[in-house]
């Protein structure tokens, strides 16, 4: 990895990649307040100033029972007491049963489009053997603005190309949240909290959202810029099921460190994610040097950047500090280091029996066409 191309990643390592849960949710705290308020206003419930009046015996109170009884009329029932979620990790049978099941298919439909790619690209060239060479040659023609995005477009890596998708699902939702008929289902579905009634979808769709400016610009910045080497390591097909799948089980980890802990709150970013893809990069290329954008004459190591990560997320969910979702951190970061080190081995290189079902399925016949190894 150049230093160009690094350099600027560490502006934000501390302050932007980090699943933010403080400021954020102080925000969703708000919503989910303002919420539960408009639902006890709808039923009757009104907190009026006390008045000092003497205590009554039973005699009277069974008398005014009688009263309100007569009159048709209830008595005035009990304000409801908050519900406190249960610290039961039942509850996480679900999340785990989806996390397991999501990532199987994450890298399954990562091999299958890797197979229709590659058929692709080998049907696309055929194609431009026997197109008139003529045509070819032909200059199009293209308006101004046309003609500049196109450019644009071309000069980008393969890897700037595949995170496009990305910061674009999380700018479409990034503006979701400044609707407010929207709120109520952006607080169920794009934030992950255990005590929640939606679990599992959450783990997947609170990766894409993010409720400051600042946390979604850093985070993307962060993917931008290690956008490149990670796809050049592992090809566009495989990267994008690292990435699904380290959304989900950064976010299963952070369940049970809140279910553990007994500490319930929504989260949401994508820094789950983006912490798979550093430690991977990391792990993969530890000597690369890397430099805070501020302060280029200070370099370091990949290895002993990551290392500091990890350290420090480990610091504060051992000591319980609740500014960042260092669960989430921890497990994003782990899971891109085991990745690296076994999991590319167990789960990408046993692809083949997989391409090879495709493949027959595709064809339909078992040798028809290839045996379909990759």
């Amino acid at each position: 990895m150049s230093s160009s191309g690094v350099a600027a990643v560490m502006m934000a390592l501390r302050a932007s990649v980090f699943r933010w849960v403080s400021e954020d949710i102080s925000s969703t705290h708000y919503l989910t307040n303002r919420f539960t308020l408009q639902t006890q206003q709808r039923c009757g419930f009104r907190k009026v100033a006390k008045k000092v009046e003497p205590k009554k015996g039973v005699a009277e109170e069974a008398e005014q029972t009688e009263i309100l009884h007569k009159k048709g009329e209830a008595p005035a029932p009990d304000p409801p007491t908050p519900r406190i979620p249960a610290r039961s990790f039942g509850r996480l049978v679900k999340p785990l049963v989806f996390t397991i099941g999501f990532t199987g298919c994450s890298f399954g439909g990562a091999a299958i489009w890797q197979y229709e790619s590659l058929k692709s690209r080998v049907q696309s060239y055929f194609d431009d053997v026997k197109a008139d060479w003529l045509e070819k040659k032909r200059p199009q023609k293209q308006a101004g603005l046309g003609k500049q995005v196109n450019q644009w477009w071309n000069s980008l890596s393969d890897g700037q190309k595949t995170v496009t998708g990305i910061i674009a699902a999380n700018a479409l939702v990034f503006c979701c949240w400044r609707v407010p008929s929207l709120q109520r289902t952006m607080v169920k579905y794009f934030t992950s909290n255990p005590s929640s009634k939606a679990l599992c979808w959450p783990m997947l769709l609170s990766t894409f959202s993010h409720y400051s400016l600042f946390h979604m610009a850093a985070n993307m910045y962060v993917l931008w810029s290690f956008s490149s080497s990670i796809v050049n390591m592992m090809g566009k097909e495989q990267f994008m099921a690292l990435y699904l799948s380290a959304g989900v089980i950064s976010t299963f980890v952070s369940y049970v460190s809140k279910t553990a802990m007994g500490r319930f709150g929504p989260s949401l970013g994508a820094s789950g994610a983006i912490m798979t893809v550093l430690a991977a990069v990391c792990t993969k290329m530890p000597e690369a040097k890397l430099a805070i954008i501020f302060l280029p004459m200070y370099t370091f190591t990949a290895g002993n950047a990551l290392k500091a990560i990890v350290a420090l997320d480990t610091t504060g969910l051992i000591l319980g500090w609740r500014f960042f979702d260092h669960a989430a951190h921890l497990g994003g970061a782990l899971f891109g280091i085991w990745y690296i080190i076994y999991g590319h081995e167990l789960i990408w290189k046993n692809r083949e029996p997989l391409v090879k079902m495709w493949h027959d399925f595709r064809t339909r016949g078992p040798g028809a066409g290839g045996n379909g190894s990759m």
